[in-house]
């Protein structure tokens, strides 16, 4: 398969209770390359709801979507990946929770986030030498919804404004959503993952992901943290 942008994620583990549910929320199985049937809900139209996250899969980015640099290559990413996960060691939370971030909602960790923020940097700045600059596109499309100038820093540096120290780990669950809509399905996930969502909370690994020509993303690779 042929991928247009690479990433790393964390990718929950898929024999989870969470992950499977989490899974066909979305309707979209990344690990596996496959469309899920996706669970009907009274009153919610859970297609039209988690209709922009549903093409990343279930995840949490450390490292945000890349093109390629010229003369890099997916083996060198690899290899790169691995060395990388054998620096680091796994990252225990106290757990996740549903939270709303803005009008999207997303599953958040509870807890002491240093170790974890320190992982997603340390993603973002050793794999940067594989990242292709950003295009004036991709920089005028991050702009446009107002920066800091720490962000704008960041976008400048890192091609991705929302790393570093303004780095906030999240699961996406939905898309934006209206007010009335938003409390709704809060409440809907709520009553049907909360009590599965693990506590505490650990990442093993780093998965590498890879964005299909029609924007689907596909796991690679997981590379476990060395313990």
């Amino acid at each position: 398969m042929t991928f247009t942008r690479y990433a790393i994620y964390y990718a929950p583990p898929a024999d989870a209770e969470w992950t499977r549910f989490g899974t066909a929320w979305l309707g979209w199985d990344m690990e596996t390359g496959t469309e899920i049937a996706q669970p009907q809900v009274d009153g919610l139209d859970v297609p039209s709801i988690t209709a922009t996250p549903r093409k990343y899969g279930l995840h949490g980015t450390l490292k945000p979507p890349f093109r390629l640099a010229e003369g890099q290559s997916l083996l060198a990413l690899q290899e790169a990946c691995a060395a990388l996960a054998a620096t680091r060691v796994p990252v225990t939370l106290a757990g996740l929770k549903i939270a709303r971030l803005g009008r999207f909602l997303a599953a958040r960790p509870l807890g002491d986030t240093s170790g974890l923020n320190a992982l997603a940097a340390a993603s973002v700045r050793e794999l940067d030498g594989f990242r292709a600059p950003a295009s004036d596109t991709e920089l005028a499309r991050r702009r446009a919804s107002g920066l800091t100038p720490a962000q704008e820093q960041n976008l400048s540096q890192w091609g991705y404004p929302y790393v570093m120290d303004d780095f906030r780990f999240h699961i996406t669950l939905t898309g934006r959503l209206d007010k009335p809509t938003l409390a709704q399905v809060q409440t809907a996930l709520e009553t049907r993952i909360a009590l599965m969502l693990p506590q505490p909370f650990t990442i093993t690994d780093l998965a590498l992901m890879g964005e299909a020509e029609d924007g689907r993303f596909h796991l690679i690779h997981r590379y476990a943290l060395s313990s």
